[in-house]
């Protein structure tokens, strides 16, 4: 295996807690009514086309005419976008912290809304001082597609066999692997850390 020189980060549920539910427990309340909108009408599948870059705003157009009686909440899904957000996921500041002490090369490759990178630099400024966040929105297409890790090849100024990348996704994983990045499967702080040391990281 190549000498580790870089650590590549996914964002969501690897380093930042992101959870819509957050905002549509306070506008509907009952846990079903939340799993029925979030399942029916925000789903995952419509979220994604913003994550491609498809504005929200162009996003919920054709949704709310197939929904008009939902169209706060859809709206929502943009104006109340921040709220979606509870910090870092539980012990991850301090590996980032800890890596940047070192002098640690650290990345980002994230699927998010170009329009919301501006949220993450300002919320997770330990974030923004990245060496690079490559940005699904902003480049057109997301993981799992090879063409994003393409584009990250391209971007860092180091062989993919030498960045080691946590993701929470195990299809996200395997196209990395089978890219030629080193790559991990995020579960937790102390897996991330275990994985980081036995890589040469002092942690």
């Amino acid at each position: 295996m190549a000498r580790t020189r870089a650590v590549l980060w996914d964002l969501g549920h690897t380093l930042v807690d992101w959870e819509p539910r957050r905002v549509y427990r306070t506008l509907l309340g009952a846990d079903d009514a939340v799993e029925a909108f979030l399942g029916g009408v925000c789903t995952m599948a419509w979220h994604q086309a913003h994550d491609r870059g498809v504005s929200m705003a162009d996003n919920r157009r054709t949704l709310i005419a197939q929904h008009p009686d939902k169209a706060e909440l859809i709206t929502a899904w943009d104006t109340r976008w921040a709220d979606m957000f509870d910090g870092w996921v539980d012990g991850m500041d301090a590996i980032v912290s800890a890596l940047a002490a070192q002098g640690a090369p650290q990345y980002g490759l994230t699927n998010l809304p170009a329009e919301k990178w501006s949220h993450i630099q300002e919320t997770y400024p330990e974030i923004a001082r990245f060496e690079d966040v490559i940005v699904s929105g902003a480049e057109g297409v997301v993981k799992p597609d090879r063409r994003i890790y393409e584009i990250t090849a391209e971007r860092l100024p180091y062989k993919p066999q030498a960045v080691v990348f946590f993701d929470d996704r195990e299809d996200n994983i395997d196209a990395a692997r089978a890219f030629g990045f080193d790559a991990e499967r995020f579960t937790s702080a102390a897996q991330a850390r275990d994985a980081l040391r036995a890589r040469g990281f002092a942690l």
